[in-house]
């Protein structure tokens, strides 16, 4: 056996240990030691004392790597267990009562004729660890704070709605309209939590999976920046977050774990219903979901406790010298337990404890029956109670409870454990009878036998019913409750629009930066420039945002503990316990969580926030586009930049940088006002009309979506008379045509507008036409509401009906109409059939591909000289110019060489 300098290494926990070995005699006498407790005292002996070991060697701070996974069994230690405050008894009678609402829910919703289903599986698992939460730790809301906020699980939504019930919060109408929400109005229930749908009672939205435990990461964050800009107090506040282990295989679920771990959120607390089954089968069945999950959170920095076994185990852990029980539960896979939760205790005995003479010893003395209701520590009060207990108390780091459980618990055997369970819905009356018999309700065979099974209230008086008024009383109100108490934002005059509106003169500039310089003059403003949250993934310098680094700063819980290397310039890159900027790194996903959390804090707080995210315009609504959904649903408002967009502007990168659908995405989500502006005097308008929807005295929950440009231009001065309304409407007139005698129009949005000007000049010069052209600020705007009129005019055809805002706006110009973006066509289709004429649309259809701007827009025939072919084209349709003039144009502009494209200008990433 080699020694000392001619061992390799010692390697532990992956990390190499290079010290020298001063003591060879005594290292030797230690591994001695080791190697005779192992030889007279065995393996799990000697495991024990290395343990020990370990644990002396913390307590006396010395430096031992963290270990990733521990035995099967509960962190907590019987013995370390604190006392139960509750009433065990009277708890379990508010349970079963839940139980059986949820199910009873959910079964007569799937009743014939309406067939609406639900989900009842989930909460069966979970019911005790909610329960526990409700009861004892979920703070509400009514003293005048935020209280905790509480992402529920989505599939464990009927499990809330049945408490409600309970609380007189909801009624058996309620109950009878979930999933129904527009036939049972107003009594309808959303399916899962929907603030958007139940705006008084949700607050989170949680079913798309993995979007809870991010936006549950943020929200805790967001809490701490709150309070340390001094916004609102939050130091009462705790986040909790009821997840499935099946969900926790999303990216979203454990891709930003470490910023927790990093910035130290202890108020946030996973709870991660461990039932080992996902929608279809096992989570891992041959492997240990828990113990996998262990390893992934202890090694980002969070604090685990495992609620794996009940009480009923105490005894037997015990008992267990030789560690041979623990093995055992360390050793057997996840789809054999769930093979224990269905079968009999017989089976339990021959095949978990029978091959084993110590083991079978072990339960010598218990009946099959015994064996067989040896639970699982995610159903036991007093289990889950010093979990929780840990983990609020626990200091400097967030806290995971893996907490294990069986899938359709106490729902009976069709329904416990089984593979199938998820998609299981209704009740037979046999089932219903032996759920009844379980749960002890006073409910006869004949109520579950003539027709739909009925709800269960033990009355309002009666103790349980009293207990739980008491318990949330205690603890400050009723959850889940959305309360908002904001007030509407003094909002700045037109002064502070001013400069922007004067345009850029010689200089150019992209309407990136013409942005930038609207939010530094807003930031300025002295009561609302507090309130603005700069959110950007690693991206503050493209965007030209790094001067706001000096003043705003970059927001960090430890300050910047490091001198850094560019600060003697006058934009060097300051962090701060109280900055205003945050930067999420290089993650779109961890910025829209930011954005939600800093969006919604008007309700979750009280307090409202004004968001500003920027971004790359395609990293947006296309990779993120499941959490703008889940901004709407939250009600969250804010605004958010698609920076460097369209198809062709971003010259160089290459394909998945060019943009050139995001505007059409944008339009899929009703709570999203999206604007592509042309120019600076545009984006002061359409700003200054968000801060006023969002902030102002009659606030909607919407959001602001702006397209901006990195290439640059000179902003012309905001017109004499200039037409705001269409500005924010969607359309309006910007240069009308002053030579040629034949008329046309051209639309443009963005960064095409431009090219549309210089098209104006050369079909005036070169073919006579007399074109106007038209800045379309938002082709979305223009739709939804041209659809909201033919909706109007459906149901109402008694009245004078009413005529799009863009028919009208259009209504006196002389086609044809073509329409140009750096979009794909299907953008300014959107309002083709409300244009009063010929209408036609050019875009950049297809891949993007690096190369000059010019290059690019000839190869999408989008730049001015395809725009004057096409709007010839459309003239030649109509007769109004020989089609011969199409070919001459061709020619003269030499549109099918692509190198012929005056190449345009180049860079610029703001």
């Amino acid at each position: 056996m080699a020694s000392g300098s001619d061992r390799n290494p010692i390697i532990i926990g992956g990390l190499p240990s290079q010290v020298p070995d001063f003591d060879p005699e005594e290292t030797q006498e230690w591994l001695d030691s080791l190697d005779a407790a192992v030889d007279e005292r065995g393996r799990e002996r000697a495991r024990y004392l290395m343990l020990r070991l370990i644990e002396r060697a913390r307590e006396k701070r010395v430096a031992v790597p963290e270990m990733r996974s521990t035995d099967y069994v509960n962190t907590i230690p019987t013995r370390a267990e604190p006392f139960f405050p509750g009433n065990e008894e009277i708890e379990r009678k508010i349970l079963n009562a839940t139980r059986w609402n949820a199910a009873v829910m959910v079964s007569r919703a799937q009743r014939p004729g309406i067939g609406v289903g639900g989900h009842i599986a989930t909460f069966a698992s979970s019911a005790s660890l909610y329960d526990v939460g409700f009861n004892h730790f979920f703070r509400g809301k009514d003293e005048g704070d935020g209280g905790d906020q509480v992402f529920f699980q989505g599939h464990a939504s009927p499990g809330i709605y049945a408490r409600a019930f309970l609380l007189d919060r909801l009624s058996e109408d309620n109950l009878d309209g979930f999933r129904q929400e527009k036939s049972k109005a107003p009594h309808g229930l959303s399916s899962y939590p929907h603030p958007r749908l139940m705006p008084d009672f949700w607050e989170f939205p949680t079913v798309s999976m993995g979007l809870g435990p991010i936006g549950a990461i943020y929200q805790a964050r967001m809490n701490r920046y709150m309070h340390a800009r001094e916004i609102a107090d939050t130091s009462k506040s705790h986040v909790w977050a009821f997840l499935g282990d099946g969900e926790m295989d999303e990216p979203e679920s454990l891709g930003q774990l470490t910023i927790a771990a990093r910035e130290g959120l202890d108020n946030l607390t996973f709870v991660v219903n461990c039932n080992l089954q996902r929608l279809d089968g096992p989570v891992r069945g041959n492997g240990k979901v828990i113990q996998e999950l262990e390893s992934v959170f202890r090694g980002a920095g969070w604090n685990v406790i495992k609620l794996i076994w009940d009480r009923t185990w105490d005894p037997l852990l015990a008992q267990d010298r030789d560690g041979i029980l623990v093995n055992r539960m360390n050793t057997t896979p996840d789809g054999q337990f769930q093979t224990y939760a269905t079968e009999s205790g017989a089976y339990i005995r021959d095949h978990f404890f029978g091959d084993d003479q110590r083991l079978r010893a072990m339960v010598e003395g218990m009946t099959d029956d015994q064996i067989l209701h040896l639970g699982r520590g995610g159903h036991d009060h007093k289990k889950i109670y010093a979990a929780f207990k840990a983990a609020v108390e626990h200091k400097g780091q967030p806290t995971v409870i893996l907490a294990k459980t069986v899938k359709g618990w106490t729902l009976g055997p069709n329904f416990e454990g089984r593979n199938a369970t998820h998609q299981m819905k209704k009740l037979t009356v046999d089932d219903l009878k032996g759920f009844r018999d379980r749960l002890h309700l006073p409910i006869s065979d004949k109520e579950l036998e003539s027709g739909a099974p009925p709800y269960y209230h033990p009355g309002r008086n009666s103790e349980e019913i009293q207990y739980m008024h008491d318990r949330r009383l205690g603890l400050g109100g009723y959850v889940p409750t959305r309360v908002v108490r904001s007030k509407p934002l003094t909002l700045p005059d037109d002064k502070t629009y001013a400069t922007v509106k004067k345009g850029s003169g010689q200089q150019s500039i992209a309407t990136t930066m013409a942005f930038v310089r609207l939010l530094k003059d807003l930031m300025r403003e002295k009561e609302l420039g507090k309130r603005f949250v700069l959110i950007a993934p690693d991206e503050y310098r493209t965007f030209g945002m790094d001067s706001f680094f000096p003043s705003a700063k970059i927001y960090n819980p430890l300050g910047q503990q490091y001198e850094s290397v560019d600060r003697e310039l006058l934009l060097a890159y300051k962090e701060s316990p109280t900055g205003q900027m945050l930067h999420d790194g290089i993650s779109e996903a961890g910025c829209t969580a930011s954005l939600i959390a800093a969006g919604s804090a008007y309700a979750t707080h009280g307090e409202p926030l004004i968001p500003v995210y920027v971004f790359y315009s395609m990293f947006g609504f296309q990779r993120t586009g499941d959490q703008f959904w889940q901004m709407s649903d939250q009600l969250a408002r804010g605004f958010v930049l698609g920076a460097t967009a369209g198809r062709t502007t971003l010259t160089g990168e290459g394909l998945q940088h060019a943009d050139g659908h995001s505007q059409l995405l944008a339009s899929t989500n009703p709570g999203c006002v999206a604007y592509d502006p042309a120019f600076g005097f545009e984006i002061a308008h359409i700003v200054q009309d968000g801060l006023r929807r969002m902030y102002g005295p009659d606030s909607e929950d919407v959001f602001y979506y702006l397209t901006v440009y990195n290439e640059p231009i000179r902003h012309p001065a905001e017109p004499a008379n200039v037409d705001a309304e269409g500005i924010i409407k969607g359309i309006y007139r910007f240069s009308e045509g002053t030579s040629g005698s034949i008329p046309a129009q051209i639309m443009a949005s963005g960064v095409a507008v431009p090219w549309a000007v210089e098209a104006q000049k050369l079909l005036a010069e070169d073919w006579n036409v007399k074109a106007d052209v038209w800045s379309a600020t938002s082709w979305n705007e223009l739709r939804r509401e041209a659809v909201a009129c033919e909706e109007h005019n459906l149901l109402h055809p008694e009245e004078e009906q009413r005529v799009p805002y863009v028919t009208r706006k259009l209504a006196g110009a002389q086609g044809p109409f073509v329409a140009v973006s750096d979009w794909m066509r299907a953008v300014p289709d959107q309002i083709a059939r409300w244009v009063p004429g010929t209408y036609q649309s050019l875009g950049a259809d297809g891949f993007g591909f690096a190369d000059t701007r010019g290059a690019a827009r000839r190869f999408f025939h989008i730049d001015a000289q395809s725009i004057v072919v096409g709007v010839l084209t459309e003239l030649a349709r109509e007769g109004k110019v020989d089609r011969s003039v199409l070919k001459q144009a061709i020619d003269r502009y030499q549109l099918l060489d692509v190198s012929a494209a005056d190449p345009g200008a180049a860079g610029g990433d703001a």
